[in-house]
């Protein structure tokens, strides 16, 4: 019977030792969520060129001076990419007081005409943006096609237009703002312009990558050029450059006529 008695008292011991341990951690635990250190105070966003530091925390639902471990990273995350402006975004904890978020935005590559007026794309053909009349977008317009039944949210699907989505998503945005109209009203002769009315002339929608360097080549060279330029056309393997006034078959009727 007193073995009994001491078994019982050493078990209540324990149990009274194991609830005293779990109240200190659970007091620690509190004291760590709750100390005014380990509040959020800062955020730090990289990543962005369309979206500013407070639309992001709009976004996100982030509130400064909210405990920065009751702050659920993966949620979130999941806020901002519930946005299409946002492809993707990593949210990660800096003790004391920060929070880093990391994004990467769904950039509009073009535009493109459709039933009740205008889409913008990214290079995925993801519809990031819709609206009724055409505004100033530093941005390629795509002509000579029009898509139909598609709204906010929606994939494009048409495999030309992804065709060209991707070979300007090859451009740097230093080129491609310099390309104002991209137009495949003729799937095998695409042509695109120069914001000063330069034709390039792509061809067929095949070496995209190929001809996606030589483009950007071709109107970066455009600023120091001293030769006004009618067109170049890279649908060949072998580019070739039309200058404004001459004519390559000149000089050979000069020699017939000599």
């Amino acid at each position: 019977m007193k073995e009994q008695e001491q078994k019982k008292h050493r078990s209540g011991r324990r149990l009274f030792k194991g609830l005293l341990f779990l109240a200190a951690c659970g007091l620690i635990m509190a004291i760590v969520v709750y100390t005014p250190i380990f509040t959020l105070k800062r955020v730090e966003v990289s990543g962005t060129t369309y979206l500013t530091q407070e639309q992001i925390c709009e976004i996100g639902r982030i509130h400064m001076g909210e405990p920065l471990f009751q702050l659920q990273t993966d949620a979130v995350a999941q806020n901002l990419m519930h946005d299409l402006r946002i492809e993707s975004a990593v949210v990660r904890r800096r003790l004391p007081d920060r929070l880093e978020i990391e994004v990467t935005e769904r950039k509009p590559v073009a535009t493109v005409a459709c039933d009740y007026g205008y889409l913008d794309l990214d290079h995925n053909g993801k519809i990031i943006s819709a609206y009724r009349a055409l505004h100033s977008v530093p941005i390629p317009l795509i002509t000579g096609v029009e898509v139909t039944g598609l709204y906010l949210g929606d994939d494009v699907t048409d495999e030309n237009i992804n065709k060209v989505l991707y070979f300007l998503d090859q451009i740097d945005v230093e080129a491609l703002n310099q390309i104002s109209e991209v137009n495949m009203a003729n799937p095998d002769a695409v042509v695109a312009y120069t914001n000063s009315s330069v034709q390039i002339r792509l061809g067929k929608l095949e070496r995209l990558d190929e001809k996606a360097q030589l483009t950007a080549d071709f109107v970066k060279s455009l600023k120091t050029s001293r030769h006004a330029i009618e067109y170049v056309d890279f649908s060949y393997e072998a580019p070739f450059i039309k200058l404004k006034g001459f004519d390559p078959n000149a000089e050979d009727k000069n020699k017939e006529k000599s």
